[in-house]
């Protein structure tokens, strides 16, 4: 599924190549892309028929596009993606709705294989559609206290992998990101939170903004196509990772194998050596 670097690649080339432009039509090619649209298709498509997108924003890893006072808010889920094409070029079997502009430039293709992103129109949610204020702020964003989050990490009784991918704590981390982060900063995944020292805690805010920001600038990571910018071109990070999915290989800082262990049906890397395991999440 995209983590917040990918979702932000998008977001910036929308920001890039959509706004300013009026939207001419709307067309929903699958039920199931505005299933969260609880008004339905049609009403869906009526409502952004003529608007004019005002700007683009993200929190975690969700996106909108300022129509008005409304938005048109997208999850990608595991293989969403937004795309530009010529207005002539054919559909391909995978979009699930098209929105053409006035200006007869590229038209936008929500894209998704596997239709488990969705989008729908947010009333009154240019600044921040309701249906998403529960989630918390990312590291990026200037709303972001570090404060608070590293007194409510500690607060919890779980271990730290899983407070991380907690969208209510701290969103836009997921299971890439999230190993990487604890490599970084030598914790095991199942490190108990309320045992993590304050330095601990900063040192780990500033790995997950570190390798954020190296992944935004190499688009991302790919691992196949089912993610890629509104150009379709794949992200590179996948060529920086130190520990998710290389299981068996050195690590690059000791030389242990990488060690894989099943989590939360999924599955977490990590360094035997440099992040070792806590009995019961206690050192």
């Amino acid at each position: 599924m995209p983590e917040l670097p990918e979702v932000e690649t998008v977001r910036q080339g929308l920001d890039e190549h959509v706004v300013g432009r009026r939207i001419e039509s709307v067309e929903v090619l699958h039920p199931r892309a505005v299933r969260r649209h609880e008004a339905g298709p049609a009403d869906f498509a009526a409502r952004l028929r003529g608007r004019r997108v005002d700007g683009t924003r993200r929190r975690g890893k969700y996106l909108w596009l300022p129509v008005g006072e409304d938005a048109l808010l997208a999850h990608l889920g595991m293989s969403g993606q937004f795309l530009l094409r010529p207005p002539d070029e054919p559909l391909s079997s995978h979009v699930r709705v098209r929105l053409t502009f006035d200006d007869g430039g590229p038209d936008l293709r929500f894209t998704d294989q596997r239709t488990f992103g969705h989008l729908l129109v947010a009333a009154d949610g240019a600044e921040l559609p309701a249906v998403i204020a529960h989630i918390a702020p990312d590291p990026l964003e200037a709303a972001f206290d570090a404060s608070w989050f590293a007194g409510r990490l500690r607060s919890r009784r779980t271990g730290v992998k899983r407070a991380l991918l907690d969208q209510s704590l701290i969103s836009g981390v997921g299971n890439i990101y999230a190993d990487e982060a604890l490599w970084r900063t030598r914790l095991h995944f199942a490190r108990a939170t309320e045992r993590l020292r304050p330095a601990e805690v900063a040192g780990l805010i500033a790995a997950v903004r570190d390798i954020f920001a190296e992944a935004l600038n190499v688009g991302g990571t790919s691992f196949d196509s089912l993610y890629v910018n509104v150009n379709g071109e794949s992200g590179y990070f996948d060529r920086s990772l130190n520990v998710y999915g290389r299981e068996g290989e050195p690590c690059p800082r000791c030389g242990t194998p990488v060690r894989r262990d099943p989590f939360m049906n999924r599955s977490s890397y990590t360094c035997p050596v440099c992040q070792r395991r806590p009995r019961n999440g206690r050192w």
